[in-house]
């Protein structure tokens, strides 16, 4: 199975100069705990802007930069045959971003994990593919409020393709 997850603002927003918009603790929780044990395939910008491989995960970094490499990571030099190498496999895979790798992948993703943040970024330089009502179900969603840890409100949702 191959899984997106991502947190967008309300106009799809992801980012802005390779850093993310905002800072929600509890989202960064459910990414950990959601990607926790699992593949993760980003592009450079992202792995860059992270710095490290996730720990507890099989981190795969897509570059065209034929000298990258990274110890903790692998390399892989085509997105479209890494996620085909996952198609019929039994396990969930999660793209992590960023933009292009987002909209390069969604159309053969079978499920979105979406932290919907309830603020419009105008100055944001990096989107997420638009979600489809006709193609993408919301199977799931938890609302949280703005709070002292968290200074935005948010809504975690599950999307699976119809």
């Amino acid at each position: 199975m191959i899984s997106l997850i991502a947190a967008i603002g309300k106009n799809y927003e992801l980012g802005k100069k390779n850093a993310l918009l905002w800072n929600l603790p509890m989202d960064m929780k459910h990414f950990r705990d959601t990607t926790r044990g699992h593949t993760v395939i980003m592009g450079l910008k992202t792995f860059e802007s992270v710095g490290k491989p996730l720990p507890h995960r099989r981190n795969i970094v897509v570059t065209r930069n034929p000298s990258f490499s990274h110890e903790g990571v692998e390399i892989s030099n085509s997105l479209e045959d890494t996620v085909n190498s996952f198609k019929n496999i039994d396990e969930e895979i999660f793209v992590i971003g960023g933009g292009e790798i987002y909209k390069q992948t969604i159309a053969n993703a079978d499920r979105l994990y979406i932290t919907h943040v309830d603020k419009s970024f105008p100055d944001a330089d990096t989107f997420f593919p638009e979600i489809i009502p006709v193609v993408w179900n919301k199977v799931s969603h938890e609302e949280h409020k703005a709070d002292e840890k968290n200074p935005l409100a948010f809504t975690f949702s599950t999307y699976e393709k119809f």
